[in-house]
């Protein structure tokens, strides 16, 4: 595995390009973190040099672990890397505008125009299955720097099977840093993955205890907008998709708004150049205004921006401690095992509304094998257009 002894180096960049720079990055932050990870990998690593493969993949790592979303956190730490505090709070702010004013302006049409329409869930359904296809050729992408041995192809596989088996997410994250930190010790490494194993056998076989949410009607407020946010910032571990239980029961568990709703809002998120976790801002808005929407986007991002800005220095200790860069790289491989796990249940879930399966798999393969074959800007924006015409094309 690749270890990096490189020195940081602070890119030489002016606020405002910093700010633009990321500001482009937003605007095209198509098909989820996995895709705009691999966005920022080609451009600031691949491109640009800002650091090596091996930071990266160690940064990555350590956002892996840390709640909230990773490639906004990823944006923050960099912003912080090339020009301090305040270059974070720009990069952030820069990465998730774009996002931002289009669910904003996503919730408005739905609640002034499109709220209660049968159909509205449906027209989306094109937009997904071209998005699952720029997922897929993210997973490659990220997956070819990381997975460069057959400990981490083990990691990956393990990971993903421990996935599918329902396993809390830190379990494959903790074993994948214990097993490849100890790689090259086959004792040990078979001794650590028998013990993770039954401990997963063991956590997905113990009794499921149902927590029902109580519906509070209770009048809504900005403030507890903002606290479903937060809690759903700082509980957002591995994966955005960890925050929709918390943010559900916050608002539609409260009767501020439907299930079928709530749904509209994640299939909004899953297509716009954003972090999935935009969808909380779509919730905030349909049960509060904009106001509403602006505080629940506060407290779902805050950690995303603190953990960077309060404590570059402590992860940047942590990324660079040899003794700890083997098994980072050991959560990288668990990771990108995860995320191909959770592309495979996103596929399954959009399967089961396919009317015309037919014509959804030449989509997703016309649309696989375009973000295939090209490169540059306008890729993803023109299949995620042809997938929208597709899509109204399979409702008629």
């Amino acid at each position: 595995m690749e270890v990096s002894t490189q020195p940081v180096q602070s890119p030489s960049i002016t606020l405002p390009a910093l700010f633009l720079k990321f500001l482009r990055f937003g605007c095209l932050a198509f098909g989820g973190p996995v895709a705009q990870i691999a966005m920022l990998r080609q451009s600031l690593v691949e491109e640009e040099g800002w650091l090596d493969r091996a930071r990266f993949n160690r940064l990555l790592a350590v956002f892996q672990i840390l709640p909230g979303p990773e490639a906004h956190e990823l944006c923050v730490h960099l912003g912080v890397m090339a020009r301090g505090r305040v270059g974070g709070l720009i990069a952030g702010l820069g990465f998730m505008l774009p996002g931002l004013l289009l669910m904003l302006a996503a919730g408005w049409i739905y609640v002034t125009l499109i709220a209660g329409h049968l159909g509205w869930s449906t027209a989306l359904l094109g937009i997904q299955i071209v998005v699952l296809a720029v997922i897929l050729r993210a997973v490659f992408r990220i997956g070819e720097h990381i997975l460069e041995d057959r400990f981490c192809w083990a990691i990956a596989i393990g990971s993903a099977v421990a996935a599918f088996a329902g396993t809390p997410f830190w379990l494959p994250l903790a074993g994948g840093a214990l097993i490849y930190a100890c790689a090259g010790r086959i004792g040990t490494v078979v001794c650590i993955a028998s013990l993770m194993l039954l401990l997963a056998i063991s956590i997905h076989y113990l009794p499921n205890v149902e927590i029902v949410a109580v519906a509070d009607t209770t009048r809504v407020t900005s403030a507890a907008l903002f606290i479903a946010g937060l809690k759903g910032g700082l509980l957002t571990f591995g994966g955005a998709y960890t925050a929709i239980p918390y943010v559900r029961a916050d608002t539609v568990g409260r009767g501020w708004l439907s299930d079928a709703t709530f749904l509209d809002g994640i299939a909004l998120a899953g297509v716009l150049p954003a972090p999935l976790v935009i969808f909380a801002t779509f919730a905030g808005y349909v049960a509060g205004g904009l106001v509403g929407a602006l505080a629940i986007t506060a407290g779902m991002f805050l950690p995303a921006f603190a953990f960077s800005m309060i404590f570059y220095e402590r992860l940047e200790a942590v990324i660079e401690h040899p003794a700890l860069q083997r098994a980072l790289s050991g959560v990288a491989a668990s990771v990108v095992g995860i995320i191909s796990a959770t592309l495979v249940q996103l596929s399954i879930a959009t399967a089961d509304r396919l009317t015309a399966p037919f014509l959804a798999f030449v989509l997703f393969a016309t649309a696989l094998l375009i973000v295939w074959r090209f490169k540059g800007t306008w890729v993803t924006p023109a299949v995620l257009a042809a997938g929208a015409f597709a899509g109204v094309i399979m409702t008629l």
